[in-house]
């Protein structure tokens, strides 16, 4: 395979998972009674269907993309199946999404490091996922104040410490700054 036809497959393999990011965002939400937490997956699923319209803007630039390869889309329908299942407690399906937007994101740093390596048209095709990839790591972080919540009801059947949710906030603006000074001195 060249390496625009690897990247291709990987950008297919990436537009797929984030369909199940979705999907699996949503079906959390309608699972969970906890106003807090469907809050937070509602501006995830907003923002993810924003990231999905970048991903096609960066498959429009890119040019012709196959087919996700049949591992993934094998992988993606064992994800649904687990997600839409009732063998997952709701604190694994929550773990389940976290891995996958880690998945996501470092998919998404990878393509574009590698575009950035082989020429300027394909950096220039791969640049929309900038807002992905970072969008993706800070709904890590919030996945995060979510698995403590929901692993500790499960666990003990009590609320967590209150003060979780001022982390994971103090964590996403880290994140922000280090994000934007990295692309201011570029």
């Amino acid at each position: 395979m060249t390496d625009r036809t690897n990247l291709a497959s990987k950008l297919a393999d990436l537009k797929l998972f984030q369909k199940v990011l979705l999907t699996s965002e949503q079906k959390l939400m309608a699972e969970t009674d906890d106003s807090k937490i469907r809050e937070r997956l509602e501006k995830m699923v907003s923002q993810d269907q924003e990231n999905m319209a970048d991903i096609d803007k960066a498959i429009a630039k890119f040019g012709s993309v196959p087919e996700p390869r049949d591992i993934t889309q094998k992988h993606a329908e064992k994800v649904g199946e687990m997600m839409a299942g009732s063998e997952l407690t709701t604190y694994d399906k929550f773990f389940q999404l976290e891995l996958l937007k880690h998945q996501q994101t470092m998919t998404g740093l990878v393509l574009h490091k590698a575009a950035q390596s082989l020429d300027d048209d394909l950096q220039d095709a791969m640049e929309p996922l900038n807002k992905v990839n970072f969008e993706n790591r800070a709904h890590q972080e919030v996945l995060k104040g979510v698995l403590y919540f929901v692993g500790t009801r499960e666990l003990i059947g009590k609320e967590p410490d209150m003060g979780i949710w001022g982390s994971v906030e103090q964590g996403i603006a880290a994140l922000k700054g280090a994000v934007g000074s990295a692309t201011s001195s570029s």
